[in-house]
């Protein structure tokens, strides 16, 4: 397998931009595609942000982050991916849109490069078989935010070959990020874990056994997590955490995964968390107030 030295990313959102930032820091050159040019400035414009962030907090030098977003480029010309040597899709959760994408994006790549899935969920064995390579495909799941968090689950298809998993761990390895080997189990290890715990505290709201406040408070003070777990819903996307317990009710046949109905109706009525600017919290004025 020849060295990865040009990195595709496909989704110019929070992960795909997450993503384009680690791998342009440790060295990489990285292409950006989107369908809207829009989103693509946007996203360069987070990544820039966030690298000055970096600056200030004394992580990176004013050199370094000029030298990191000069690696980066953005297309809304998937063919712009052909000299690509591993395309990392990061679209959105769902596999009819991730299917299409590699339905054409196949036929462009090289016969050589890789291709992974940062999916948080779905099944990698299933997903490679819509690509003409399942031996050269595999998940790479990246944690949000990708720049802070150093956890990558690498997952392996059904079909996947040992010297792609290898070169995929050896990739990791040069971001400086740690690997944790999941098997192709719907949601694999972090969000069968994390997950359920969420919808757990939803039907806590749900059934009025506390306030958004009260369940917060209890579980960062209480199990000293940094986070509530309706302020990390908030975070991850309610769409997001919706999705990844059907998944898991669908494939694992267990009423135990069976999603909230009142994360249901949030995600009906639009209150996805902090990207709709209101979900468990309402994020339309200077502080976060519960909606509940």
């Amino acid at each position: 397998m020849a060295a990865i030295q040009k990195i595709g990313v496909i989704g110019a959102g929070q992960m795909g931009c997450g993503i384009a930032h680690v791998c342009a820091q440790a060295g990489y050159n990285v292409q950006v595609f989107d369908l809207s040019q829009d989103r693509i400035e946007a996203g360069l414009a987070t990544i820039n942000g966030n690298l000055a962030r970096q600056v200030s907090n004394g992580k990176l030098s004013e050199d370094e982050r000029k030298a990191t977003l000069s690696r980066i480029t953005g297309s809304a010309d998937m063919s712009d991916l052909a000299p690509m040597d591993l395309v990392i899709e990061a679209a959105t959760e769902e596999e009819a849109t991730k299917r299409k994408i590699y339905a054409q994006l196949c036929p462009i790549l090289k016969p050589e490069a890789l291709l992974a899935t940062n999916t948080s969920s779905l099944s990698i064995t299933r997903l490679a078989s819509a690509t003409d390579r399942p031996e050269r495909f595999m998940g790479i799941h990246f944690m949000n935010p990708v720049p802070v968090m150093k956890l990558v689950e690498l997952v392996r298809g059904i079909a996947t070959d040992e010297t792609t998993f290898t070169t995929a761990r050896e990739f990791v390895a040069t971001l400086e990020k740690t690997v944790t080997v999941a098997e192709d189990f719907p949601a694999f290890i972090v969000n069968r874990i994390l997950l359920p715990m969420i919808n757990e505290a939803i039907y806590t709201l749900y059934e009025g056994v506390g306030s958004v406040e009260a369940i917060d408070t209890a579980m960062k003070l209480g199990a000293n997590h940094p986070m509530g777990p309706l302020q990390l819903a908030d975070f991850i996307g309610l769409d997001t955490c919706l999705s990844i317990m059907q998944v898991l009710h669908d494939g694992l046949a267990d009423t135990k995964y069976r999603p909230c109905p009142l994360l249901v109706k949030y995600v009906e009525a639009g209150w996805l968390g902090r990207k709709s600017g209101r979900g468990f919290y309402d994020y339309r004025g200077e502080t976060p107030v519960p909606t509940r």
